[in-house]
């Protein structure tokens, strides 16, 4: 596999669990585990840009306006760049402060099935006098807002990605989306186009 077919794959991967995860923010464990993943995947693209090569390298994010003008603003690989350094910031932050919510409770779900009964009852005493623990996972105050905001900011800068690249790099989002690049017409011999 080639470098460009393993970041299509990373992006496509990546894109999928990103949209499971906003669609899933009020499902709780299944949001959180999809959280993780999205971590997971972060960090992998994190040590693939340590790599060297260029294609993965984290400059790809940085934008930089060396030549840009009024004539050249749209096709302009700032406006791209700049775009990506806002989904990376984003979705970092977003499943920074979502980690930081869930404290590892979803990692740790497997102990807590084989809990005995004794343990339960004391974590319930614990929670009842917890004033934290009462208003529930729904209650995060500051992260929780910060997390939903991101989340949702994240959503509309990958709307803006996806129209700048169907709009002024359709060739980068037909391959980046797996559909194939439309083969040119050709004319066959005695017939008019």
């Amino acid at each position: 596999m080639s470098v460009m077919q393993g970041l299509r794959a990373y992006h496509a991967i990546l894109g999928l669990l990103v949209v499971a995860a906003f669609l899933t923010g009020e499902l709780g464990t299944i949001h959180a585990v999809l959280g993780y993943a999205i971590a997971v995947i972060i960090g992998g693209r994190l040590i693939a840009a340590l790599s060297g090569l260029r294609q993965l390298g984290l400059s790809r994010f940085y934008p930089q306006f060396d030549g840009l003008t009024l004539g050249n603003a749209f096709a302009h690989p700032a406006i791209s760049k700049a775009l990506l350094a806002g989904i990376a910031a984003c979705l970092i932050l977003a499943t920074a402060t979502g980690i930081a919510m869930d404290r590892g409770r979803t990692l740790g779900m497997a102990t807590n099935v084989i809990m005995s009964e004794a343990q339960a009852r004391d974590e319930g005493r614990e929670r009842r006098r917890d004033p934290e623990a009462r208003g529930g996972e729904q209650e995060h105050g500051i992260v929780g807002e910060l997390h939903e905001g991101l989340s949702n900011f994240l959503m509309i800068i990958v709307g803006l990605h996806v129209a700048y690249l169907f709009l002024f790099r359709r060739p980068l989002a037909r391959f980046m989306l797996f559909i194939a690049t439309p083969k040119p017409r050709q004319v066959q011999p005695g017939r008019a186009p």
